[in-house]
């Protein structure tokens, strides 16, 4: 089963051009024969840092814009993931929609929000797409234990993680060592492949980041569950990437479940008592 990435170049508050690139990557999708393709984190509506730009750009998931979107997947034949600023009422979402063919199969927001005006989500669905389990993570979750843990537990097989990545010059280094040391965990632990699909800046003018100068580096990768990176991105440029995968269940388990699931069971009495003992009770 192959699978893709689209590592493109998101143009905040340009719906119309973002909308263009979709069809770009969804078309490459097919052309490749992948099966699912991802796009970046907030790609359709671009991922700014204050929260009147990214309610400008936003919409909801009944809005015109949405159908627009979805008329787009009709056109093609690869499931797509694609992230977006979403309103839900007077809330907003840093959220990754999942559709085929036209239909809209589901959202999941960002469980770990970075920026101060989204809302947190606490939902973490599980798709399946030709017999494979699949869930959604954006960015800054896959830096912790339990958001993977729960989709692996699932029933998951694939972990996609679209990515808006602009970081300060002076961490760089700091940032590429410990998202690869993330991931890596994330996908040994759970025994499941991880896809880190991020963006990447070209014209920083066009990428809704006020407050600092940075780098959109890119680096976009597959991993399997033995933390091996299948393809990987270019940096610094735009890039689409496709492995083929071997999404078995039967595989890189450790007695019956995922080495994280084994260990949750285990060792959570220990550490409640830990916890307890750490707040002073």
């Amino acid at each position: 089963m192959k699978i893709a990435h689209c590592q493109f170049e998101s143009w905040c508050g340009e719906f119309d051009h973002n909308l263009a690139r979709f069809e770009e990557g969804m078309g490459r999708a097919d052309a490749a024969g992948a099966v699912i393709a991802s796009f970046p984190e907030c790609f359709l509506t671009g991922y700014p840092d204050t929260e009147e730009l990214a309610r400008a750009g936003a919409f909801a998931a009944d809005s015109p814009e949405m159908m627009r979107v979805l008329d787009v997947t009709a056109r093609h034949e690869a499931l797509a993931i694609i992230g977006f600023n979403e309103t839900r009422g007077v809330d907003l979402y840093n959220t990754a929609l999942v559709a085929h063919r036209g239909h809209l199969l589901g959202l999941y927001s960002k469980c770990a929000a970075y920026q101060k005006f989204h809302k947190q989500g606490r939902d973490f669905p599980v798709w399946e797409h030709k017999g494979l389990k699949f869930g959604v993570l954006i960015c800054a979750d896959g830096g912790y234990i339990e958001p993977a843990r729960i989709l692996a537990l699932k029933g998951a097989r694939v972990i996609f993680a679209p990515h808006f990545n602009y970081i300060r010059d002076s961490g760089l280094i700091q940032h590429f060592m410990k998202v690869r040391a993330d991931h890596t965990a994330r996908a040994i632990e759970n025994g499941i492949h991880f896809v880190r699909g991020n963006n990447v800046v070209l014209d920083a003018a066009k990428s809704g980041i006020t407050r600092n100068a940075g780098v959109g580096y890119g680096d976009s990768y597959i991993m399997d569950p033995g933390g091996e990176i299948l393809a990987q991105s270019r940096r610094h440029q735009e890039d689409f990437i496709m492995a083929e995968i071997d999404p078995d269940p039967r595989k890189d388990r450790a007695w019956g479940m995922s080495k994280s699931a084994w260990s949750w069971r285990e060792f959570k009495p220990f550490m409640d008592e830990a916890m307890a003992q750490a707040d002073g009770g």
